[in-house]
């Protein structure tokens, strides 16, 4: 009846009710099912009630010897009643919540955050914990199906309850029903009061977990460069503070809980007094029987009872509630960067790129690019050189589209990237850099990201060419997992930066896509290991369109051209004989090396962040 995995129409709305309403859209028929099952399961309280005073009735009124065959059918239908009616209504409401509703809602509401926050643009990863955005899909999903949990199973069977008590009651006495009436408004009353407090008292507890969360993931993800530099004390510290202000406001909201539980039991205690001396009164005038006195005394114990479940449980709800709301606050801002209605699907393009008069600084007056056009033909190599901040790394950002230009424009085979999918666009083009991505799956995992429908001998292929078959058939994980299914661990820390450049250099071979960005691709490569791979580049490059970023300005001199970037425009351009000969800055680097090494760190990630 749900299907866990349906994809959510639209983005997520920012206000609570049309938030729950996207998160459960194609549930909703399971809901009501599941609700159906509880609200039957809820009248069994007030038909127990009923048929004790029935037999309780039957019992005084009866002379004993005749008592079994004048009341036959009422003594066979309470076994009936407690062993097959009851059973079923509360196995049904059981099922429907445990087996229909917990285990399909979640994932249905936790793909759906997660698909949208893949579809954020790189600044909202950059400005975040990887850690609390995670935290916070988890967070807001269980949320949302423990809110519609507590009101399947609290709402829905205290409702029917209530309900049938009212009718019940009325049978026997109107001033009871309208008693119970009385007292249930009141007790809403008291409710109100107090949920404000625990909803936002909860919002601010989940915030201070998530941001928990966030703090120990990064210094985990972090480990050796916090062990590196003897800084355990410095992160344990900053750890304890997250932990101390979540603690206060997991403190707060106690105090809050605490006195709402102590309100809501005394007020529940009157609701007996109430009933049951109602129905003593109506006795003495006759107007009740002692299985009245009885129904009435046992309707009015079950719903005190159920008061302090159902407060309990509204009290978790609200504070669901909260939690969904703080979820909600980072996690669902429109994306940024987004595709125009009836984008391109890029079919394999043949490579030409275009910059045209292309600005881009971050939003801010300078940094990044200035007016920079630049023409890449089909099949062309390209090395791109410039000190740290340059824009190399700007320039590939918007040709990837990680960005959109804030002046001019950037073209593949004549057309706009913004007139484009993403996806198609990124399919367009292989990349390696400098700082190696690894996923904490095994090598053959790592390597098949490339291109997943390759086959067995294509994935061997590419690792043999990249110079990475011979190590990673020695390689053996924790839990004994050898060669190509061997873990990598995150981020590939069991690996040299070596071992992880050429993993990261046979996916980009797998790819085989017809533009190849080389940022750096060799840098953490020893020299007899580079020349290898330099010769595998050589024949990977053939027929692609080569940007290749580099310091080791020996990499690049065999280019087709070579240009040369400074304070975000283009200042040279040509061969590497030609600029030799310009005598301008690509020959003072040239002169600069020593080995044919630039002294100037890439720009990567870190330029942008720092503009």
């Amino acid at each position: 009846m749900i299907d866990a995995f349906r994809p959510a129409e639209g983005p997520p709305p920012q206000r609570l009710g049309a938030f729950f309403r996207w998160c459960l859209r194609g549930a909703w028929p399971a809901i009501w099912v599941s609700g159906f099952f509880s609200a039957a399961a809820g009248t069994m309280e007030v038909a127990a009630a009923w048929l004790l005073g029935l037999v309780i009735d039957s019992a005084t009124g009866t002379p004993g010897p005749s008592y079994l065959q004048d009341n036959w059918a009422l003594l066979l239908a309470f076994p009936l009643f407690y062993l097959v009616i009851r059973p079923a209504a509360f196995g049904l409401s059981t099922w429907s919540s445990n087996m229909l509703i917990g285990p399909n809602v979640l994932p249905l509401v936790l793909s759906r955050l997660h698909r949208w926050t893949m579809g954020q643009a790189v600044t909202f990863f950059d400005n975040d914990f990887a850690g609390r955005i995670a935290q916070k899909q988890m967070q807001t999903a269980r949320a949302v199906t423990d809110t519609v949990s507590e009101v399947i199973g609290t709402v829905f069977f205290a409702l029917a309850s209530i309900v049938g008590s009212v009718v019940l009651l009325a049978g026997i006495d109107g001033w009871g029903a309208l008693a119970l009436a009385l007292w249930l408004v009141a007790y809403l009353a008291l409710i109100r009061s107090f949920l404000p407090h625990v909803r936002g008292r909860s919002k601010a507890r989940a915030s201070a977990r998530a941001m928990v969360t966030g703090q120990v993931v990064d210094t985990i993800t972090n480990i050796k460069t916090v062990k590196l530099f003897a800084h355990a004390e410095h992160e344990d510290r900053a750890a304890l503070g997250a932990m101390e202000t979540f603690r206060d406001r997991a403190r707060d909201f106690g105090v809050t809980s605490t006195w709402y539980r102590l309100s809501q039991i005394t007020f529940s205690g009157l609701l007996p007094i109430l009933l049951v001396g109602g129905a003593i009164l109506m006795w003495q005038k006759g107007a009740a029987t002692p299985g009245d006195i009885a129904a009435a005394g046992a309707i009015a114990i079950r719903i005190a009872q159920m008061s302090g479940w159902v407060s309990q449980a509204l009290m978790a709800m609200w504070g669901n509630v909260g939690e969904v709301e703080d979820g909600m606050r980072t996690l669902t801002p429109a994306h940024e960067l987004t595709d125009a209605p009836g984008a391109l699907t890029l079919d394999r393009v043949r490579g030409e790129i275009v910059f045209d008069h292309v600005s881009f600084a971050y939003g801010r007056q300078a940094g990044g690019l200035d007016d920079v056009t630049l023409t890449i033909r089909p099949g062309e190599r390209i090395g791109i050189v410039g000190a740290s901040g340059a824009g190399k790394s700007t320039l590939v950002a918007l040709l990837l589209r990680l960005y959109d230009t804030e002046k001019g424009a950037v073209r593949v085979d004549g057309h706009d990237l913004r007139e484009v999918t993403q996806e198609s666009l990124r399919r367009q083009v292989g990349m390696v850099t400098q700082e190696t991505a690894m996923f904490n799956r095994s090598a053959r995992e790592n390597i098949l990201y490339g291109r997943p429908d390759a086959t067995e001998a294509e994935m061997i292929a590419a690792a043999k060419a990249a110079e990475a078959d011979e190590f990673i058939r020695g390689l053996v994980d924790f839990q004994g997992n050898r060669g190509y299914d061997a873990a990598l661990g995150e981020r590939g820390v069991r690996l040299s930066g070596g071992q992880r450049q050429r993993i990261a250099l046979a996916r980009a071979f797998l790819k085989n896509a017809p533009i190849l960005v080389l940022d750096e691709a060799t840098s953490a490569l020893d020299s007899e290991v580079e020349a290898q791979i330099q010769e595998a580049l050589t024949r990977v490059m053939e027929g692609k369109t080569v940007l290749a970023i580099a310091h080791r300005l020996s990499t690049i001199a065999e280019m087709d051209r070579i240009v040369v970037l400074d304070r975000g425009r283009i200042v040279e351009q040509g061969s590497h004989a030609q600029l030799l000969v310009a005598q301008g800055l690509y020959a003072r680097y040239w002169s600069r090396q020593s080995g044919g090494f630039l002294g100037t760190e890439e720009d990567t990630a870190g330029e942008e962040a720092a503009q």
